[in-house]
């Protein structure tokens, strides 16, 4: 993320100066998107981190005749595709093709050093998918006439096949993953860059007002337009003015042209909220450049003031003045969540507080958001609090700030404010912390227990996941048991169904029945469920269970005394 803030900055100080560089980072820093999905391990920072590497790599290797700086493509490109697969590839040729027909830099093909750069990312992508088809081939599996596991089985198939196609058309197997409705999915970005997408409206409105030059300086070299250079003859030089406006221009394009395709490619794909991540810092770019420019009384589009293309302050007032509404609306429904619960206790548990409404059969990432009810602000009053001040203090103070001209205090304050509200999201997270991970279940485990003890997961591998991996030093190479039947006809898990059905694959998941007659034999059993597998298990060792710890939606049993 720090270095996504770097690059943001680097990037739209070039095009528009510091002003711009200065928002392009604070937009990085204080959206809610990027906030809300660092919070756990996915790697879409790290994704948009190198594809950005390399769309800088590829305008600044033309711009400033530097074909070393294709190298930074080529290697920025592997390194997304080790990262998140072959959406890394098709999302910079979807951009970057486009972006050398519009500018006619396709016929200077040559510098892009197609040859050795195709080597270089063969090098850096190629090994890892190799080693891992050769070691993962055909094995053969229990499924039979199973029409996706019954066929072809290995890693290839698995990864190029399941994964990339299936997974865009939404035949991908095990079905464990959802789309977002259309409408949603779009709407959905004004909260995911928020508070900085309340700029989109002037980004837009100066988009429509330059759309008559939007290929004006696409083609332009220094010193073909004389015209232009009458326009800034006072100018002391005039060559480097006109390369800054056509940076700035094809900037414009390069990046319009990647949110564009990447936006449109997951809107007809399967999708998670977060999968769009990749374009928010080209839109927090091109946001933080139109601010920049109308505040600096500057065309959108680069040419000279007075061209008829500036846009006027009204915008940015505007924004502000919905911010205002907006913190003003969540202030009162905080305050309303707080005045609800003034009487209930604090909870260390919030957990047990929450519905469980299943939005989404919980596929998508922000499901439980949908789980929160007004008892639940009985553990939230601190960051409650603070979020209500800024959201009414902040956007308001901005707003009088937008009155008075102060158009750069005006703006800092958006950050400002957006910061106060993430410390409060922060602190609520850690109040959520019984609902999120099941720590203090594995610390019960390594100090109640033996590490000859066995865990057992009932349900799929990932909902008891934060267990193993607190408890692997424990128990030591000893494997958890999954009761899943991961590749037999019951199965139900998904997280781990493709390597269990390979003939070699240790034989960690189990049935019911075999965990019923194990369950009091031999050493110590420990055994895992969440909601709603917790009946299940009540239902299945009726009189053998132990409860040793409940947590939110989770339970720990044992299968004796402790």
């Amino acid at each position: 993320m720090l270095g996504l803030t770097w690059l943001a900055w680097l990037w739209a100080r070039r095009a528009w100066g510091a002003r711009a560089g200065l928002y392009a980072g604070l937009g990085v820093l204080t959206s809610i998107g990027p906030f809300l999905f660092t919070r756990f391990i996915i790697p879409e920072a790290e994704l948009s981190f190198f594809l950005l590497i390399a769309l800088y790599g590829l305008i600044t290797g033309l711009e400033d005749a530097r074909p070393n700086r294709f190298y930074w493509v080529y290697a920025g490109v592997a390194l997304a595709t080790l990262t998140k697969g072959l959406i890394a590839p098709v999302f910079f040729i979807g951009a970057a093709v486009p972006y050398l027909l519009l500018t006619g830099q396709w016929r200077r093909w040559r510098v892009l050093k197609p040859i050795s750069g195709t080597l270089l990312f063969l090098l850096i992508a190629a090994p890892w998918h190799i080693l891992d088809g050769i070691y993962n081939p055909d094995q053969g599996h229990p499924f039979g006439n199973h029409p996706t596991l019954g066929n072809v089985h290995g890693f290839f198939y698995f990864y190029f096949i399941n994964e990339h196609v299936l997974r865009f058309f939404g035949q991908r197997y095990p079905h464990d993953y959802n789309k977002m409705p259309y409408s949603m999915y779009w709407l959905a970005h004004l909260a995911w860059l928020f508070p900085w997408s309340l700029f989109l409206p002037a980004a837009f409105f100066a988009a429509w007002k330059t759309r008559h030059s939007w290929l004006q300086h696409l083609h332009r070299e220094a010193g073909q337009t004389v015209d232009f250079y009458l326009d800034n003859a006072i100018r002391e030089d005039v060559a480097s003015y006109v390369g800054r406006v056509k940076f700035r221009v094809r900037t414009i394009w390069l990046l319009s042209l990647f949110s564009a395709w990447t936006l449109l490619f997951f809107s007809i794909s399967t999708n998670q909220e977060y999968y769009t991540f990749p374009v928010w810092t080209p839109l927090f770019i091109l946001i933080a450049g139109v601010v920049a420019g109308i505040e600096e009384n500057r065309a959108a589009n680069g040419t000279p003031a007075g061209s008829g293309s500036l846009v006027s302050t009204r915008w940015l007032t505007g924004a502000q003045a919905a911010f205002a509404v907006v913190g003003l609306l969540s202030a009162i429904a905080l305050g309303w969540g707080l005045w609800t619960s003034r009487n209930l206790p604090f909870v260390p548990d919030i957990g047990t507080l929450l519905a469980h409404r299943g939005v989404g059969d919980y596929t998508l990432s922000m499901s439980h958001l949908f789980d929160l009810t007004g008892p639940s602000f009985a553990a939230l009053r601190l960051p409650a609090i603070l979020a209500a001040l800024a959201l009414l203090i902040g956007p308001f103070a901005g707003w009088v700030l937008r009155l008075k001209k102060k158009h750069l205090a005006a703006t800092i304050g958006v950050a400002l404010t957006s910061t106060v509200f993430l410390i409060a999201a922060h602190i609520a997270f850690a109040r959520f912390a019984p609902m999120l991970g099941s720590k203090p279940m594995a610390d019960t485990i390594v100090a109640k227990g033996t590490p000859n003890d066995t865990f057992i997961v009932y349900g799929d591998q990932s909902s008891g996941s934060s267990v193993i991996f607190y408890t692997h030093k424990f128990f030591g190479p000893k494997l958890t048991l999954i009761v899943t039947q991961q590749c037999g006809k019951h199965g139900e898990g998904s997280t781990l169904l493709w390597g269990s059905c390979y003939p070699d694959a240790p034989k960690i998941d189990i049935g019911e029945d075999q965990l019923s007659k194990m369950w009091g034999t031999g050493e110590r059993k420990w055994l895992f469920a969440e909601d709603p597998d917790q009946t299940k298990v009540e239902q299945l060792l009726a009189g053998r269970l132990y409860s040793v710890q409940s947590l939110a939606d989770k339970t720990l049993w044992t299968d004796r005394p402790l």
